[in-house]
């Protein structure tokens, strides 16, 4: 009779560690709005790690001579040209410098800091290319480097391409894939076998039933890129999973009021 308080306080108390601002945060290209940093740089992704949000975001493309490296755009500026990278070998893109003065970083280098990375998971964006095969050969090259390095329960997948989910999921049927465009039900991705949506927040302004829909058949959902503090807390309202952000202190900060 006398644990019965006992056990009565700790589930009140695991609820009301578990059950509020269940929301995840994930530092979109990394955590770039701070001094030596810049957009999608190791430097970016290692500060992601010290703030300790829950993903930092990366995107990646195939060099012309078959090398992953990271980068958002399709292209990229060197010596005041405009560069496309799917057309450019690695020798070149080692070229190209960051804001913040890192050199262009390859997927394995990149791959190799996240070793280091004990607080945050890292989500790598599949950027569309021009061609099937090419996409292919980015996804099998990347898998296989996640799995050499043994960071697979670590590493999610998104993608704007149908295709690229599915090669995810043939590849590597484990790991969490989301789909970016906007266009499919929480049901249709569920059939595809995808672990829930990644939308801009005004899909989910327009459609909030899907966050829901979604729960109900055990997927998450996760808004990009969610900024301003208004649209911060409607999404939490909303009650989506993940928030992917620029701004991850001032989501932490709205959190913690909520």
């Amino acid at each position: 009779m006398n644990r019965n308080p006992i056990i009565i306080l700790l589930f009140i108390l695991l609820i009301s560690t578990t059950g509020v601002n269940a929301q995840q945060i994930i530092a979109h290209r990394g955590y770039w709005k701070t001094e030596g940093s810049a957009q999608n740089s190791i430097a970016a992704l290692m500060k992601a790690d010290s703030i300790a949000v829950f993903g930092s975001e990366v995107d990646i493309w195939l060099s012309s001579d078959g090398v992953p490296v990271v980068n958002h755009d399709a292209t990229v500026m060197l010596n005041g040209e405009k560069i496309t990278v799917e057309e450019t070998p690695l020798s070149t893109l080692r070229q190209v410098k960051l804001s913040n003065g890192e050199t262009l970083p390859t997927v394995e280098e990149y791959l190799d800091a996240f070793t280091a990375c004990n607080r945050t998971r890292l989500i790598i964006e599949f950027k569309t290319h021009s061609g099937k095969e090419r996409e292919e050969e980015l996804v099998r090259k990347v898998i296989k480097m996640v799995h050499e390095r043994g960071l697979q329960e670590k590493v999610e997948y998104i993608a704007f391409g149908i295709h690229f989910v599915l090669l995810v999921r043939q590849l590597d049927p484990q790991a969490a894939v989301y789909y970016l465009n906007g266009d499919l039900s929480p049901g249709v991705l569920s059939a595809m076998g995808a672990a829930g949506s990644d939308y801009h927040y005004n899909v989910i302004y327009r459609r909030p039933e899907w966050v829901q829909a979604a729960h109900d058949l055990g997927q998450k959902v996760n808004v990009w890129t969610v900024n301003r503090p208004e649209d911060i807390g409607k999404m939490i309202n909303l009650k989506v999973d993940f928030i992917t952000t620029d701004e991850p202190l001032l989501v932490k900060e709205i959190l913690q009021q909520q």
